[in-house]
């Protein structure tokens, strides 16, 4: 689970680093979006660098929910709540404080799915064009966020994937054997998974919000 979840990390930041290009201009973005198409051609056929990359990230995703679903029902069990209330207090009754992102991990997990298909059909099939359709990478990601419904929506989940990354990515540092901290609030790696959650989170939502408010590349 933490090699699959470190997989997406890096993915998102990749990810990211391209969304920001739409602060070079329409036709930046769209040359990074062709450039994408057409890494080690004529070694692999167009897109085939692409797809390599998408299958091992579905699989990593299939495996990351699958070995989560997996673990909430294991704990779940150990716990001896089946059937009972999970929260009484601010303590689950294994005595362990949960913070808020660990306590909506599941949930986020679900809203962060949701969100993966929505913005497939958005953004890179186009069969959901506010805005109207598109030819050009930039022309999808600038006719979408013209709409503050597709903002509000893209805040939101990019919110969830922010409590996501915070909590997944200090449990797969613990996981690897990289926190040796008994006090969470004090670990360097707590730190960090909030840095690098903050991070992308802000990194995605900068190119919508620049659009929406400011109309960058209008």
């Amino acid at each position: 689970m933490a090699v699959s979840g470190l997989i997406m990390v890096a993915y998102l930041l990749a990810h990211m680093y391209g969304n920001l290009k739409a602060f070079a201009g329409p036709d930046s973005f769209n040359e990074y979006a062709h450039h994408l198409r057409t890494m080690l051609t004529p070694i692999l056929p167009r897109e085939g660098l692409l797809w390599i990359i998408r299958v091992v990230l579905l699989a990593a995703v299939i495996i990351h929910a699958y070995t989560a679903i997996n673990l909430w029902r294991r704990n779940k069990k150990a716990a001896g709540y089946v059937g009972a209330k999970r929260y009484q207090t601010k303590q689950n009754k294994t005595g362990i404080q949960r913070s808020y992102a660990s306590f909506t991990m599941r949930w986020g997990g679900v809203t962060i799915a949701l969100f993966i298909v929505f913005h497939i059909l958005n953004l890179t099939t186009n069969d959901i064009h506010p805005g109207g359709a598109a030819d050009t990478p930039y022309g999808k990601l600038h006719n979408s966020f013209q709409h503050f419904w597709v903002l509000l929506a893209y805040t939101v989940a990019m919110i969830a994937v922010g409590f996501h990354l915070w909590h997944g990515f200090w449990s797969a540092l613990t996981t690897l054997g990289q926190n040796y901290s008994a006090k969470r609030r004090d670990s360097f790696w707590n730190s960090a998974a909030i840095v690098i959650a903050a991070l992308i989170t802000i990194g995605f939502l900068a190119p919508p919000f620049a659009i929406y408010f400011f109309g960058l590349g209008g």
